[in-house]
């Protein structure tokens, strides 16, 4: 029997209870309930890529006008920052935007390592993090 496929309907209605980094352990809880095996989330449009059994895959409409990537990776001002975002002190738009002013590109969420990995426009892993269960 094919697995039960999850929508960007779901996916997004988990993702409003989200009001700052610190509530993102509890969204990734949620939508890994809903199936999701592993997703990326582009900085320039703020479009996702969601992963699920059997190569399922659906896609996120852009949420904001293109944003201009960085050339150059900020590694110590981007880590310093996110610190920042998930102790709740900036929001999500502050944050995407601190991405791309630091050269990040996307970021990808592995839910059997429960890793949250972000990458430069070159494709290099600029910092891994652990998500709090």
């Amino acid at each position: 029997m094919k697995q039960a496929t999850f929508t960007t309907a779901q996916i997004s209605a988990a993702h409003t209870k989200v009001k700052s980094g610190a509530d993102f352990p509890a969204y990734i809880q949620e939508i890994k309930a809903l199936g999701v095996t592993y997703y990326e989330t582009f900085v320039t449009d703020g479009h996702t890529d969601y992963y699920g059994a059997d190569g399922y895959k659906t896609t996120s409409n852009a949420k904001y006008p293109p944003l201009a990537i960085a050339d150059t990776v900020s590694a110590a001002q981007f880590k310093n920052d996110l610190k920042a975002h998930q102790q709740g002190k900036t929001d999500y738009l502050t944050f995407i935007n601190m991405c791309a002013a630091f050269g990040i590109e996307k970021w990808s969420v592995c839910m059997d390592k429960m890793t949250c990995t972000y990458y430069d426009k070159a494709g290099n892993e600029i910092l891994v993090e652990q998500i709090p269960e």
